[in-house]
Order: structure tokens, then C-alpha cells, then sequence
């Protein structure tokens, strides 16, 4: 069996984490936040879109800002060259 996220990193998805900000309407003096991550594409990142529509239709709380980071996590490989020879002498 395979793993999805694996699966949809070979698609060209990566973590992404939302850091959400926002406040409920009857508190909005109190600022909280909420982490959320999963895999997504870079630069239209449509998982994370659907998931803040969603919060906008079904949750109370006003978002005040979102904070992205993203990683691609599987690309090519790279290497870089040492100087120095290891003995085992």
C-alpha cells in the first residue's frame, strides 16, 4: 500500500502549514490562531483556499490574516563536492 502523501508530492504538491489568525465576533479584542497543515501546490495552493472557504461559509470566527510557508519536500537530487579524503587507516 502506498502512502498518499507520497503520492501526491510526486504529483508536485508540498507541506504547507497556515498560520490563521483571527477572533471571534463576540470577542474581538481576544486574537487567536490556528496552525494548520497539509500537502498543497505552490502558487495557487487550491486545498488551503478550499479549506478557508469552508471556514468562511461554516465558522463564526472572522480570519484577521494567514501566514504560508511551503516546502516541496521531494525534488531533484543535489550534491556538492568535499575536499578531503577519509582513511580508515
Amino acid at each position: 500500500m502506498t502512502d498518499r502523501a507520497f503520492l501526491v508530492q510526486l504529483e508536485g504538491y508540498g507541506l504547507t502549514t497556515a498560520e490563521i489568525c483571527y477572533f471571534m465576533p463576540d470577542h474581538p479584542s481576544l486574537l487567536q490562531i490556528y496552525a494548520w497543515q497539509e500537502y498543497d501546490a505552490a502558487p495557487d495552493f487550491p486545498v488551503l483556499f478550499d479549506f478557508l472557504a469552508h471556514w468562511r461559509r461554516e465558522i463564526e470566527a472572522e480570519i484577521r490574516s494567514v501566514r504560508i510557508a511551503h516546502e516541496k519536500m521531494i525534488r531533484p537530487a543535489s550534491w556538492r563536492s568535499a575536499d578531503g579524503v577519509i582513511s580508515w587507516e
